[in-house]
C-alpha cells in the first residue's frame, strides 16, 4: 500500500514540476511498477530497497526477461528519478547512486532524402480538402521540425503568418517560437481559406488542425495517414512522423547548419540529444564521398 501512495504521490510531482509528457510519465510508472512487482515477490518494498536489490531487478530483467541493454537503461532512469524524488521529500538515501548505467549504441534514426521529401510531397493533392491538411501538417512536421505532438497540439492563435513563425509547446510545457518558410505560409493559408472551414462546418475548433469530426487531430490518424503516402509513392522505408523532423535536422546540417542553432529549433534541453544528427550527416557526406570521389 505504501508503495502504491508513493508512486502516485511521485506521478503528481512528473505532471505538476517537471512538466512532463503523458506517455513519459507513463514509461516512468509503468517502470516503477514493475520494480515494485519485483520487490513484493522478497517481501520488500520500494520504500527499502537497497542497491543489491535494484541490481537483482536488473539483473531479472536482463537474463529472465530477455530485456535490452536500451530497456535496462530507461527502468534504471525511473528508479534513479524516483530515488531522487524521495531523497529530498523524505531524505532517504538514494540507493542508485552507484549503479552505472547499462551501455547501448543509439540507434540512427531513419530519414529521407531531398528527393524522397519531394516525391512524397508532390504526390499530396491540393485539391482535395483532406490530402491538403495533411500536406500542410507533413510540411510543419518537417520544415520545422515539430513533434507530432507539438504539430497536433498547435492552435490557430499561435501562428503568426505576417511575422513567419509559430509558438510551440514543447516537452516540459516549454513554450519556443520557430520560424516557417514560404511553403509552409502558402499551405497554411490555403488550408485555412480552402480546407479546414470546410471540415469544421458550423462547428468551433482551436486547434488547428482538424480531424474529420471537428476535434484535434490524433497522432496515430496522421502515423496512419503517413505510412499510406509513403507506400504510394514507394518508399520503402519504416517512415513515422517523427521521420520528418529526423529528415529536417540532418538536412538542415547536412548544409552546414550550427549545432547549437539545430538544438534551439528542435526544442532539445541537451546538445548531446541533437548531436546524434552529426552522425547522421557524415554518414552520408561518407556514402556521397564514396560514390563520387575518383579515388572514393
Amino acid at each position: 500500500m505504501k508503495d502504491i501512495i508513493a508512486i502516485k504521490r511521485f506521478k503528481r510531482f512528473l505532471q505538476t514540476e517537471k512538466g512532463l509528457s503523458p506517455n513519459s510519465i507513463y514509461s516512468y510508472i509503468y517502470d516503477l511498477k514493475k520494480f515494485s512487482d519485483f520487490l513484493a515477490n522478497k517481501n520488500k518494498t520500494i520504500l527499502n530497497a537497497s542497491q543489491e536489490d535494484i541490481e537483482q531487478f536488473l539483473f531479472f530483467e536482463k537474463n529472465k526477461k530477455r530485456n535490452s541493454a536500451r530497456t535496462l537503461a530507461r527502468s534504471l532512469a525511473a528508479i534513479r528519478q524516483f530515488y531522487n524524488y524521495m531523497a529530498n521529500i523524505e531524505h532517504i538515501a538514494n540507493p542508485t547512486v552507484k549503479i552505472e548505467t547499462p551501455h547501448f549504441q543509439k540507434a540512427l534514426p531513419d530519414f529521407l532524402s531531398i528527393e524522397e521529401i519531394d516525391r512524397l510531397f508532390s504526390s499530396i493533392r491540393e485539391d482535395d480538402m483532406y490530402q491538403l491538411r495533411d500536406k500542410t501538417i507533413f510540411e510543419l512536421l518537417y520544415s520545422a521540425g515539430l513533434r507530432i505532438s507539438e504539430a497536433v497540439e498547435l492552435k490557430a492563435v499561435d501562428v503568426d503568418l505576417k511575422n513567419k513563425f509559430i509558438k510551440v509547446m514543447g516537452k516540459g510545457n516549454k513554450e519556443r517560437i520557430v520560424p516557417i518558410g514560404d511553403e509552409a505560409i502558402r499551405l497554411i493559408e490555403k488550408y485555412m481559406r480552402d480546407s479546414r472551414p470546410v471540415i469544421l462546418g458550423s462547428r468551433m475548433s482551436e486547434y488547428l488542425f482538424i480531424s474529420k469530426k471537428g476535434g484535434m487531430l490524433n497522432r496515430k490518424s496522421v502515423w496512419r495517414l503517413l505510412k499510406g503516402y509513403a507506400q504510394m509513392v514507394n518508399i520503402r522505408k519504416n517512415i513515422t512522423p517523427h521521420t520528418l523532423r529526423h529528415s529536417f535536422a540532418t538536412h538542415l546540417l547536412e548544409r552546414g547548419a550550427d549545432l547549437r542553432a539545430v538544438q534551439e529549433l528542435l526544442g532539445h534541453v541537451d546538445i548531446s540529444t541533437t548531436q546524434i544528427y552529426t552522425h547522421l550527416a557524415r554518414k552520408q557526406l561518407q556514402e556521397i564521398h564514396k560514390r563520387f570521389h575518383p579515388k572514393g
